[in-house]
């Protein structure tokens, strides 16, 4: 590579971050490195469970999960779930899709979950064996969350749930789902805002009847995505996660966690870009010399180069302090801004460089392009990150 990662001398790292670093990049050029990119819906779902599996078999869905409930280390470590992130968008953005939806679908049930959830579910998310999704989401509720209609009510020893989730990764390949839905109606605020009292998490299963697959959206970047729908969907009490009513802060934690990997993910896809853009200007020849001899060339190249290290400062403090049990909602915003925007930058000036070649379907800068631009949207786009920001330094 030929800007090899030497962040791991700052002092966020210990020597098992290092380690594992080293472990995921030694996995994914042996099993990334002629990876395939299918843009045909079923052959997407296919790749999905197949690197799912994979990923397991390395070790690395692991380290979504805590030791006690079949994972890799004590506890949910942002700093490694970041690494991961990284290291893996920067060859695949389905393996680092598929293992980001590991930890995010099954957070839930790592954070809050009952000793039995914990034991039914998380050994086979651990192992690859099973399939994790995050539904919480709506058609009228995505950075809103507090605006979600989706209902659960009690019935005897059940809970039966009624809505439509949307925009749901692992949508239609997932085994189970962490669903969020209100356990109580929506209050007004004085203000007309509505609270986010009243909303439960619950794990839905694939086969539950009353659950279904109501449609698969295609987007730029193909991956498994669907909205849901619900119909008198009866499942277990025992099926709530954590107490009823706490499903926002829970979905909140869950997203504390993960939030900071987004901004990783952003990181690899940029530095494959960089990768890219560095090896093309050496070689591609122009008025008698390569596009890398001219200052314009170089300029762009520093820009690139000096973004994606100060995106990664960001980030990787933001995992720090959430592994240092510091609240990080400001830190994780920032960085999750920061490293969005910057990377969608670098990859616009590295297919910038690549001329028509850039464009050209199937060229690695072509399909980075379409993976970098749903990450300044989702887990909260950039505008709602700079209201969170704004608001927390008027705390």
């Amino acid at each position: 590579m030929a800007t090899d990662p030497d962040h791991l001398s700052w002092p966020f790292f210990e020597a098992r971050h290092r380690d594992l670093e080293r472990q995921v990049r030694s996995w994914a050029e042996s099993h990334l490195a002629d990876s395939p990119h299918p843009d045909d819906r079923a052959a997407v779902d296919a790749r999905c469970r197949a690197l799912v599996s994979e990923l397991g078999r390395g070790g690395l869905t692991a380290y979504c999960v805590r030791a006690e409930d079949g994972g890799a280390l004590p506890e949910l470590d942002a700093r490694a779930i970041c690494l991961l992130r990284e290291t893996l968008a920067r060859w695949d953005g389905l393996a680092d899709f598929c293992l980001a939806m590991q930890g995010l679908g099954s957070g839930a049930i790592s954070l809050t979950g009952t000793p039995e959830l914990k034991r039914r579910y998380l050994p086979g998310v651990a192992a690859g064996t099973a399939i994790a999704a995050f539904a919480l989401s709506e058609p009228d509720a995505g950075s809103d969350v507090a605006a979600l209609t989706c209902a659960a009510r009690r019935e005897g020893a059940n809970y039966v749930l009624d809505g439509v989730k949307t925009w749901i990764s692992n949508g239609g390949i997932a085994d189970f789902y962490c669903l969020f839905a209100r356990t109580t109606p929506a209050q007004r605020r004085g203000d007309g805002s509505v609270g986010a009292d009243g909303i439960s998490a619950f794990v839905v299963e694939a086969d539950d009847k009353g659950f279904q697959v109501e449609s698969r959206i295609d987007v730029i970047a193909p991956h498994p995505l669907a909205q849901l729908k619900l119909t008198g969907c009866r499942i277990p009490a025992e099926r709530l996660i954590g107490a009823e009513g706490e499903g926002f802060k829970i979905a909140m934690r869950t997203l504390d966690v993960f939030r900071a990997s987004v901004a990783a993910a952003a990181l690899g896809f940029a530095r494959r870009a960089l990768d890219e853009a560095i090896e093309h200007v050496q070689k591609r020849a122009m008025f008698g010399k390569v596009l890398g001899d001219f200052q314009l060339t170089q300029a762009a190249l520093a820009d690139m180069a000096t973004g994606l290290e100060a995106a990664q400062l960001l980030t990787y403090r933001a995992a720090w302090l959430r592994d240092r049990g510091e609240r990080v909602t400001r830190a994780a915003a920032m960085a999750k801004l920061s490293a969005t925007e910057t990377a969608q930058s670098i990859v616009d000036r590295a297919l910038q460089m690549f001329g028509g070649r850039g464009v050209r379907h199937g060229e690695v800068v072509e399909r980075l392009y379409r993976e970098i631009r749903a990450l300044r949207i989702y887990e909260g786009a950039s505008e709602v990150q700079k209201l969170i920001i704004g608001r927390e330094l008027l705390r």
